[in-house]
């Protein structure tokens, strides 16, 4: 394997030492790197109590494990990990408390990964806020720093969280805790507050301090500092590209009104999500222990909208989450017997409207950008519009730090809600080739319109990079998981999965831009309560249950056929076309070449879709070599347009 050089950016491409643009595909490690190991998962009971104690040593795997997972990921033609990291997983002992047995341990994986072709960015990774809070990312200690007691946030409806709901015993799927709900903790008053805090503490809370400084100076400076942590341990290391700012940060309140008035249709996200329409007032109030009624909203399958269906009173029992007085009543947000002091509180500054991308994400990307290109100048930033904004049509604002990826992420929401793939398109019958076609073209319109986000990144426009896309592999309550176990070895029970992966990857390589799917776990389990070890979710692209023996460079791969596809990894010149037909296993690429680029074209060519070996046509201008058996080079002598078809034997 050669050594790998680092990577730049040029315009909306890639580009290594050699001057080729690069694609970058590849796969997020790993799921489960959201919890402590060896027994972290939310498959186990637990009441976070030894949250200053745990290690994450062992995410994404024990090193003597580490050969066999990147071969495999390696077999299967990924180029590039988003390696995950937690800052509980670095600086969970407490304020400016390195865990530097787990730092020597991240270093080791970040290393090894060199030695099987793989390019790493690392990812700060969290979802809602904590652990604590339904999710994983920051340390049980920041809730402490804040004055909010963790252990009440169940019995105060502060928190959605499995290690509460979840009858253990009992098993399975359950209706008190519904697949795919964590997300609903952002509504929740403990995300609201934190996230509020973090982003924007200076503006809504002026006159909160801990140790001297304002409470977000204070997150923000303790969360940043674990990066760099991390960032010098990796500085002397080159495949590694550089770091995602945070993984689809909450945005609390910023942006809402105070209060959803008698009528009012709701703002920001319980607008457009299923659940709890709670507004920042309700939030407040429930946080100090008053009991509220919640308007609930369900997700009609039919028009994919979300109507009222009733409501729920949420903390009955009058339970304050508070250690301390309530900062934003003492801000002047609000009253302590529920009254308005200021309805554009959240919303609004000196009369202006706030922006949450261009008054607090721009200036936090900065912050970040500017901490690790302290510790080393060419390092890339990974940055990324909040979902649910991408959804509405929003985007970066202008003025992001110079080299600046777009890393947005793109899911079939459809799917990854209901965990079916089922589109209308295809009329229940998989093999329908317009219904295909109607798929994939609007998957293409989506991910284009992702793409173009990067349009405001620069002058000259940015890669765009998909850093998160995927499917559930528990599809249709986990049939392909029967069908295996009555031993069905066959990719029959992969079917659906192989065809939502193609269709996604189809639209990718239309528009030429990389990604990374979500996600490689190591410890995945096909049972319904473990999966990916966190919240009942199952999207890794392996698991132990589906080995088929030491002999099988796959073992473990589900619809790997869905995944494991031909593409040109570098490019001598510029790519204009790549396509790949599933059918036929025809793979073309069109690219405007330059021969000054000494180093050639580099296209993965993966023996799951040529048993028999492949084919290779290109221009008598070129010269194609066979490296390794999946492995093609294509040296052009001339400049100028060339088409190069891969077929089957």
């Amino acid at each position: 394997m050669a050594k790998l050089g680092r990577l730049d950016m040029k315009g909306r491409w890639f580009v290594d030492e050699a001057g080729r643009r690069v694609i970058l595909r590849g796969v997020n490690l790993g799921g489960d790197c959201k919890v402590p190991f060896p027994d972290g998962g939310t498959q186990h009971p637990s009441d976070f109590s030894n949250h200053r104690a745990i290690s994450f040593v062992g995410r994404p795997f024990p090193l003597a494990e580490a050969d066999e997972h990147f071969a495999r990921l390696r077999h299967w033609g990924f180029n590039c990990l988003r390696l995950l990291t937690t800052w509980e997983a670095v600086e969970h002992a407490g304020p400016g408390q390195y865990d530097t047995e787990y730092l020597d341990y991240f270093a080791t994986i970040c290393a090894k990964a060199a030695e099987y072709g793989f390019y790493i960015f690392i990812d700060f990774h969290q979802d809602v806020w904590s652990r604590m809070t339904g999710g994983d990312g920051a340390p049980g200690w920041t809730f402490e720093a804040v004055g909010l007691d963790f252990t009440k946030f169940h019995a105060a409806g502060a928190a959605h969280v499995m290690q509460y709901k979840y009858d253990y015993a009992k098993g399975g799927r359950q209706d008190a805790y519904p697949t795919m709900t964590w997300s609903s903790n952002y509504r929740l008053p403990a995300n609201g507050i934190m996230w509020t805090l973090f982003f924007a503490g200076r503006d809504m809370t002026p006159d909160f301090l801990i140790d001297g400084v304002n409470v977000q100076d204070y997150l923000q400076g303790h969360y940043i500092g674990a990066m760099r942590s991390v960032a010098e341990r990796v500085k002397d290391l080159p495949h590694v590209i550089g770091f995602d700012t945070l993984n689809e940060p909450g945005e609390g309140w910023i942006g809402e009104k105070l209060s959803h008035g008698e009528g009012e249709d709701s703002t920001g996200m319980a607008a457009i999500m299923p659940g709890l329409a709670i507004s920042p007032l309700d939030a407040l109030l429930i946080a100090r222990g008053t009991p509220r009624d919640i308007p609930v909203r369900a997700l009609d399958s039919e028009t994919f909208t979300v109507k009222e269906i009733g409501k729920e009173r949420l903390n009955p029992n009058a339970i304050s989450i508070w250690m301390r007085p309530c900062p934003f009543e003492q801000a002047g947000a609000y009253a302590a017997d529920g009254s308005v002091r200021d309805p554009q509180y959240f919303s609004h500054r000196g009369g202006r409207k706030l922006s949450i991308e261009a008054d607090y994400m721009n200036p936090f990307f900065h912050r970040v950008a500017d901490a690790i290109r302290e510790i080393r100048a060419d390092w890339l930033v990974f940055a990324e519009v909040s979902p649910f904004r991408a959804f509405a049509g929003e985007g970066f604002a202008p003025g992001a730090p110079e080299r600046t990826v777009n890393a947005s992420h793109w899911y079939d929401i459809r799917t990854l809600a209901t965990k079916r793939f089922a589109p209308r398109e295809l009329k229940d019958n998989l093999d329908d080739a317009a219904g295909q076609g109607a798929v994939a073209e609007q998957y293409t319109a989506q991910l284009a319109h992702i793409a173009r986000l990067a349009d405001t990144l620069s002058s000259d426009g940015a890669p765009t990079l998909i850093g998160e896309f995927g499917i559930p592999y528990d599809l249709d309550d986990g049939a392909a998981y029967a069908e295996w176990a009555q031993g069905d070895r066959s990719s029959a029970p992969w079917k659906r999965h192989e065809l939502a992966l193609g269709l996604m990857y189809d639209a990718m390589d239309k528009l030429l831009i990389s990604s990374t799917q979500w996600n490689y776990t190591a410890a995945n389990h096909n049972d319904a309560a473990t999966g990916d070890n966190w919240n009942q979710e199952d999207l890794s692209i392996y698991s132990a249950d589906q080995s088929t023996g030491p002999n099988d460079p796959s073992s473990g791969g589900r619809a790997v056929k869905g995944f494991s596809r031909p593409f040109a990894r570098h490019i001598q010149g510029e790519p204009k076309r790549m396509s790949f037909d599933r059918r036929t296993a025809e793979f073309t690429l069109v690219f405007d070449a330059d021969p000054k680029l000494r180093a050639p074209t580099e296209i993965f060519v993966p023996l799951i879709h040529y048993p028999g070996g492949a084919k290779v046509d290109c221009p008598d201008t070129c010269h194609a070599e066979w490296i390794t058996e999946t492995l093609l080079h294509i040296r052009a002598k001339t400049p100028g347009p060339k088409m190069v078809v891969v077929t089957r034997l």
